[in-house]
C-alpha cells in the first residue's frame, strides 16, 4: 500500500483529501505543520507529499526546496490556491513534481497522484512482506530466499494480498480484483487461497495468510 503525506492547514480540505485517497486504498498521513516534515520522512516510508503553500508555519514551496537541498527526493505535488503562472513556475523551480490549483477536481487529483507515483522512484519493483519477496519485473516469488513456483492466478492472488497486507480482503473483493469474472463463485476463492497457502507455507508454520470467519482473508 502506498503512503501519501498531506500537509494542509485547512481542516475541511485536509479531511476531503484524506477521504478521497483512503477510498482508493492509499495509506494517508495528514499534518498541518510543515516543520515536522523531516521527522516524518525519517520515520515513515512516504511515497508522495501533497503540499499546500499557504501554511501558517512557512511557505510550502520553500520547505520543499529545503528538503531538496538536503537530499530528500520524495515526490511532491503542490495543492495550492496560488494559481498565477509565476507561482506555478516558482513551485516547480523549488522542487515540485506537479501542481494542482484549488479548488481541485477529485478525479484530477487522483489522476495526478497515480501518475506521479508511477513515474517516481517510489514506483517500486520489489514487494516484500515478512519472508515473502515478489519481484514485479520478473514475476518471481521467493519465500525464505527460495523461489516458489506459482501459477499465473496464484501470483495475481498473492500480489493483491501483498498490496493490501494487514488488511482483511473479502472473498467478493478478491473475486472482483483477481478473477475479474462475475461468473466465478466464492468457493473459487477458497480453493485458490488454500493452494497458495500450501505453496508458500507447506509446513503450515508461518501462517502468512489467515482466514477471518465471515469476513475474508488477511496477509499478516
Amino acid at each position: 500500500m502506498r503512503t501519501i503525506l498531506i500537509v494542509e492547514d485547512e481542516e475541511d480540505i485536509l479531511e476531503l483529501m484524506e477521504f478521497i485517497l483512503k477510498k482508493e486504498r492509499y495509506d494517508v498521513i495528514g499534518f498541518k505543520d510543515a516543520n515536522k516534515l523531516k521527522d516524518i520522512l525519517e520515520e515513515e516510508d512516504i511515497d508522495l507529499i501533497l503540499m499546500d503553500r499557504n501554511l501558517p508555519s512557512c511557505e510550502g514551496s520553500l520547505k520543499v526546496k529545503e528538503l531538496r537541498d538536503e537530499g530528500y527526493d520524495t515526490p511532491v505535488i503542490y495543492v495550492s490556491a496560488k494559481d498565477s503562472s509565476e507561482d506555478i513556475i516558482d513551485g516547480f523551480d523549488r522542487g515540485g513534481d506537479d501542481y494542482i490549483t484549488k479548488p481541485f477536481n477529485h478525479d484530477e487529483l487522483l489522476a495526478r497522484v497515480k501518475a506521479v507515483i508511477k513515474r517516481s522512484k517510489k514506483d517500486i519493483e520489489i514487494l516484500k512482506f515478512r519472508d515473502i519477496i515478489y519481484n514485479l519485473q520478473t514475476a518471481q516469488v521467493f519465500v525464505k530466499d527460495k523461489e516458489v513456483k506459482l501459477s499465473k492466478l496464484e501470483k495475481k492472488l498473492l500480489l493483491e494480498l501483498l498490496r493490501n497486507s494487514n488488511r482483511v480482503l473479502s472473498r467478493e473483493e478478491l473475486l472482483e480484483s483477481v478473477w475479474e469474472d462475475s461468473t466465478k463463485q466464492i468457493k473459487t476463492v477458497n480453493v485458490a487461497v488454500k493452494r497458495l497457502k500450501e505453496k508458500i507455507d507447506p509446513a503450515n508454520e508461518e501462517h502468512y495468510i489467515q482466514s477471518i470467519r465471515g469476513e475474508g482473508y488477511i496477509l499478516c
